[in-house]
């Protein structure tokens, strides 16, 4: 029995094989299944930056049999409820045109064919959310930096196309977001400050975390980003 609790780009694809075949037992062996992989496990999947997620974002056509599957090797191998979900239906960076854009990974067991959102589509996602205690920034600089050293550079032109193809317009996005976009794309390594941008999403997470602990139910998406600032503020004051 695998020991880990979240899932990396060495065992990502043996959570897929098992799903597979437990689908395959579970009754869909004469039905061909597909997943499309979102955010932190498309990642994985596709890049070398990113080190874990806790859980697997996707698409998945919705049918008893995998429904089950899920839930049989999610106890076989102890992982948390939710493993694999399709939470990410209910965000802001959901669009059915996703499904539309993603490209094919591979096929386990004959039967599971799995895809996954990559390149200027992924970015256009992590721009929509852009949550400041998540992975979206430092992910987005992962990305633009990794198509640079493999001598693919994304273009503001590719990612303008598929802010455009997904959600029509750039409306759904802030303004600063699409600043940070720019300045990341003109860093000639842009994966050199992945980490600069991830330490402060993990800084971010404690502040808020910390906050929720001592205001139970205050916190709104609405108020975050002033809290936030607030909080970095204090922090800043106290250590000085």
């Amino acid at each position: 029995m695998l020991s880990e609790r979240f899932f990396t780009t060495e065992n990502i694809d043996f959570y897929l094989r098992e799903l597979a075949k437990a689908y395959k037992k579970m009754g869909g062996k004469d039905t061909p299944a597909e997943i499309i992989l979102i955010g932190g496990a498309a990642i994985l999947a596709t890049y070398g930056f990113r080190e874990m997620t806790y859980d697997m974002d996707a698409i998945i056509n919705d049918s008893s049999a995998m429904n089950d599957a899920i839930r049989c090797v999610g106890d076989e191998y102890q992982l948390p409820f939710g493993w694999l979900n399709t939470d990410f239906r209910h965000t802001r960076s959901f669009t059915p045109k996703l499904i539309q854009f993603s490209k094919y990974y591979k096929t386990f067991s004959g039967i599971l064919s799995v895809r996954t959102v990559t390149g200027e589509y992924l970015i256009a996602m992590k721009m929509v959310s852009a949550r400041q205690y998540k992975n979206d920034l430092s992910d987005i600089a992962g990305i633009v930096g990794e198509h640079q050293h493999k001598n693919n550079p994304l273009t503001l032109e590719q990612i303008d196309r598929a802010v455009c193809e997904l959600y029509g317009s750039w409306s759904v996005i802030e303004p600063d977001t699409k600043q940070f976009l720019e300045r990341v794309l003109a860093l000639p390594d842009a994966f050199a400050v992945y980490q600069k941008y991830r330490n402060a999403e993990l800084e971010a997470k404690d502040l808020l975390t910390a906050f929720e602990k001592k205001y139970p139910n205050v916190l709104r998406e609405s108020n975050l980003k002033d809290i936030l600032q607030l909080a970095r503020k204090k922090k800043h004051e106290e250590t000085r």
